[in-house]
């Protein structure tokens, strides 16, 4: 619909249906109105024998006005050869690089989250205007990264696509979401590995042989097993959060996973892999993280003689074999820190504050004893220590 624009027509604009009306005195101008009520500026214009579009702005924040300034100076663009879109127009990598300096650096896992959205996105539409940004440049990410063999990567790079954007449109970059409502890719089916007894002693004893320039990897995925936490964090273990007179580990709730501080008790096993000489922050270095110890094991899988595991499955090992030793399910919540277990209905989340660290101590050390049978060949499994014994601490027989 072409008509003479007015401030008034601007402000009063409806449409039952998405509609862009045509400014009579600037060609090409257009102010699109939705069904929703959102109008926003556009320019139409035709370079290289095809029709483009560019967004210049919402209305009222940008006004009548300015958008027919903004208008003619792109008109200028065209007449003399050049797209408008190239001139100053954000692309999704600015955006990106934009997001990174501005939002990811305060993140406790900013430095991983720019590096993964870097990798999977900007290669794929990093040259895209942010304003023609479509629902299939979404599903191009997503078929690239899926390509790669990585649905797990691609699941997180489509939520890290929808991040920036809502972060975009958030800060006036964008007028909306274009991918609003646009269904996240199917995520891989949830893994069921658990090593068996045989596994685990192959595991622990080759070892040495398998990742021979990374006794620190070794040290970090024997005590992922004892203590069955996440590799990220036993890799970030900080001196600072271990007491070794109580041989308990504290990790502080801006190093889990869902927030909440959590206490773990050390067996003599753990123990003897941590050592006893701080020497920096960190435990096993500040260079450490949890996707390094993830490719280790990847580059050396040949090297195990084992069937194909990662580095979360020795978390699913420990809570599995605990589980067979017969610790009920509530002590399982509080050591692997899953609250929909330990806080589950309303006697557990309001009226039950117990924390049970006794219990999670019996249970640790029953298991490190179990592991201890499993690598030395030993064919008894123990039986659960009686509520209140606390675990022999003379070192012997240690895996």
């Amino acid at each position: 619909m072409h008509l003479q624009l007015t401030d008034r027509f601007c402000d009063r604009a409806k449409a039952t249906t998405q509609t862009d009306y045509f400014d009579e005195s600037v060609s090409g101008l257009a102010l699109r109105v939705t069904a929703r009520g959102v109008k926003a500026w556009s320019f139409l214009y035709t370079v290289g024998g095809k029709r483009r579009r560019i967004t210049l702005g919402r209305y009222p924040a940008v006004s009548l006005a300015k958008a027919r300034t903004m208008a003619l100076e792109a008109r200028e663009a065209v007449a003399s050869g050049l797209d408008p879109r190239s001139r100053g127009v954000m692309t999704v990598a600015d955006l990106v690089e934009a997001y990174v300096s501005k939002h990811t650096a305060s993140l406790r896992s900013g430095a991983e989250l720019a590096r993964r959205i870097r990798k999977n996105i900007v290669p794929v539409i990093g040259k895209v205007p942010l304003a023609e940004v479509h629902r299939r440049d979404a599903t191009r990410v997503v078929d690239a990264v899926t390509a790669r063999g990585a649905p797990v990567e691609a699941a997180f790079a489509f939520q890290d696509l929808r991040s920036i954007l809502r972060w975009a449109v958030a800060r006036g970059d964008l007028d909306h979401d274009p991918i609003a409502g646009m269904p996240p890719p199917p995520g891989p089916k949830a893994r069921e590995r658990v090593l068996s007894d045989d596994e685990i002693r192959q595991l622990w004893i080759n070892l040495p042989t398998a990742l021979p320039r990374s006794p620190t990897c070794q040290r970090i995925i024997r005590l992922c097993l004892l203590t069955a936490q996440r590799v990220g964090e036993v890799a970030g273990m900080r001196h600072g959060e271990l007491d070794l007179k109580t041989r308990t580990w504290a990790l502080p709730g801006s190093r889990t996973k869902n927030g909440h501080a959590h206490v773990v008790p050390l067996s003599e096993a753990a123990m003897e892999i941590i050592g006893d000489e701080p020497s920096g922050e960190f435990v096993f270095g500040s260079g450490v993280r949890a996707v390094a110890v993830a490719q280790a094991i990847i580059r050396a899988q040949d090297r195990f003689g084992l069937p194909h595991w990662t580095a979360h499955d020795l978390r699913r090992t420990a809570l599995t074999g605990m589980a067979k030793l017969g610790i009920a399910p509530l002590i399982l919540g509080h050591i692997a820190n899953h609250r929909t277990t330990t806080k589950a209905g309303m006697t557990l989340s309001v009226y039950v504050h117990h924390a049970y660290e006794k219990e999670k101590r019996e249970a640790l050390e029953l298991w490190a004893d179990r592991v201890r049978g499993i690598v030395s060949g030993a064919d008894v499994v123990p039986m659960h220590r009686p509520m209140g014994r606390h675990a022999p601490s003379d070192g012997r027989g240690r895996p």
